[in-house]
């Protein structure tokens, strides 16, 4: 039986790619959906303020983000596909991992307490199963310079 062989920095590099699909779905919609930056992202905001933030997030979203929420969800939408097109081509990946940790930690904090208040901690690590993982994966792609494989990162002279 002929034996596969798999290496670690392609399989990094396919993960990439496919990641980079969620992002460019997520970024396009955003940008190119008025129902989301004239009207979605508020409710969302709303939500996010009232149950969801954690403490000391709750006044960045409701005094900063709110009043402009146009803006900002356009700002969202335009890191999302920025994160997007660098992940796909491999260009500037450790610079779009940032960015995308950094969106993670933000969905984090302000989604953190939607189980509830008092609830058991595996609860709320559940309930972030849309954020923490994807965080991980920015993580990775960072440490490993997931770039370097199938991508633009790897073609030029450092």
């Amino acid at each position: 039986m002929p034996r596969i062989t798999i290496s670690l920095p392609k399989t990094i590099a396919v993960v990439r790619i496919l990641t980079s699909v969620f992002f460019l779905l997520f970024g396009q919609y955003k940008l190119f959906k008025p129902e989301f930056t004239h009207g979605g992202f508020q409710q969302y905001l709303q939500g996010f303020i009232q149950e969801g933030a954690v403490s000391f997030y709750q006044p960045l979203l409701a005094d900063l983000i709110l009043p402009h929420a146009v803006f900002f969800g356009y700002f969202v939408g335009a890191v999302e596909m920025l994160i997007g097109i660098s992940l796909l081509l491999g260009f500037w990946v450790r610079f779009a991992s940032v960015l995308g940790m950094l969106h993670m930690l933000s969905l984090t904090l302000a989604t953190w307490w939607q189980p509830g208040r008092d609830m058991p901690i595996w609860r709320y690590f559940g309930a972030e199963l849309d954020h923490l993982p994807v965080l991980f994966l920015f993580v990775i792609f960072f440490v490993s310079d997931a770039g370097q494989e199938w991508g633009l990162d790897g073609r030029h002279v450092r």
